[in-house]
């Protein structure tokens, strides 16, 4: 359906071809077709395999498929992340090492087509960012390797939970949300609807019949208002003087885990002379009840307070830039027209692990990678 929906928005289907031939991937082959559902028209795209036959690839095998293609840089590291976020939930899903993960139905040929495709399309069509809005899941149960699983399938839950994904119910007894979906999406897009104008519409059919178009839409276009975008946040406060260092900060662990989008404290004076700290959470407003609870359960705090804050958001997005010291994922944060290289420091300190080198030379050297690309 990704590839359906890129193609009918105006990905030439020739280059989407001669890219997936890097791969070096033999024993399929895409057919797209233009279809009309419920009056509505789009793209079908279909992998078809010469041999259907179940296929067990464990993820070192498919990381080897992708990096020692021709593929772009950027396309292989946005392919590797969307399979690499699906091991770990398949791991989480059956107790196991990452390495040991074998994937079965997201293994096969038709899988690595549609992730490695879904990066390319990103590619081609010149996409910085990417938005989805919430998933919708279905109930009942689907058949795969391991028998009869129950919707959402384990590894798709998974995934949502890991991501935080907003997501929404529907009455319906059918697998709404791939896997495989669900790892592209978790992987590559931010859930949320950005001011944007929008210059181009594609439709992706999906095989299975539903009782509504079973289609997924792509909007191309440009972020309007300047690309700056807005939102509001609910932050919810309290003041403390009688929570020890430990308590507290156990429960900003807690508030983090539990979806905050910050957590911070502030020294403050109290009544009777007391210092205490002002804790401060900032939430999405539909997960604001909940991270106030656990505020009140985590911390000596008899109640907590709630307003409604605005924010003007720079629009981010995430990328691969060159470094003396191999290619790392960095923010790109997006201001009056200007592109500005914003490190990460998982990944810097994940560097400066391995190369065993102060971690300010490898902030020094992402920065540097941006000079390079202005001059």
């Amino acid at each position: 359906m990704v590839l359906g929906a890129m193609l009918d928005s105006g990905l030439e289907e020739g280059a989407l071809r001669s890219e997936l031939a890097k791969l070096g991937l033999s024993g399929y082959h895409l057919e797209v077709e233009r279809v009309v559902r419920a009056g509505l028209a789009g793209t079908q795209a279909r992998v078809v395999l010469d041999d259907p036959s179940p296929t067990e690839r464990y993820l070192a095998e498919i990381e080897g498929i992708i990096t020692s293609s021709a593929l772009p840089e950027t396309v292989q590291m946005r392919a590797l992340d969307v399979f690499r976020r699906l091991g770990a939930a398949e791991a989480t899903v059956h107790g196991i090492a990452l390495e040991r993960v074998h994937f079965h139905e997201v293994g096969a040929i038709d899988a690595i087509v549609d992730i490695v495709g879904a990066a390319i399309g990103l590619d081609l069509l010149g996409v910085d960012r990417v938005y989805a809005s919430s998933l919708p899941l279905g109930h009942g149960m689907v058949r795969s390797q391991h028998g009869l699983l129950p919707l959402p399938a384990p590894a798709t839950l998974a995934l949502i939970a890991e991501a935080r994904a907003p997501s929404r119910p529907v009455d319906i007894e059918a697998e709404l949300v791939t896997p495989t979906g669900a790892a592209i999406l978790t992987s590559l897009a931010a859930f949320g609807q950005p001011p944007m104008a929008i210059d181009r519409i594609g439709t992706g059919f999906g095989m299975r019949e539903l009782p509504w178009p079973n289609a997924l839409r792509l909007w191309l276009g440009e972020a309007a208002d300047g690309g700056l975008e807005t939102d509001e946040v609910t932050v919810i406060d309290t003041n403390l003087d009688d929570c020890t260092p430990e308590m507290a900060g156990f429960a900003m662990e807690r508030l983090l885990e539990a979806g905050a989008l910050d957590v911070f404290f502030t020294p403050v004076q109290m009544k009777k002379n007391r210092p205490g700290i002002l804790l401060t959470v900032l939430a999405a407003p539909a997960r604001a009840d909940r991270l106030a609870r656990l505020m009140l359960r985590e911390t000596t705090s008899l109640g907590v307070r709630f307003r409604t804050s605005h924010r003007l958001i720079c629009p981010r997005r995430e990328e691969i830039v060159t470094t003396i010291y191999g290619p790392m994922r960095v923010k790109i944060k997006s201001i009056d027209g200007r592109d500005v290289v914003c490190p990460e420091y998982e990944e810097c300190a994940r560097i400066a692990r391995q190369r065993g080198v102060p971690l300010a030379d490898v902030y020094a050297a992402v920065l540097a990678s941006q000079t390079r690309t202005e001059g």
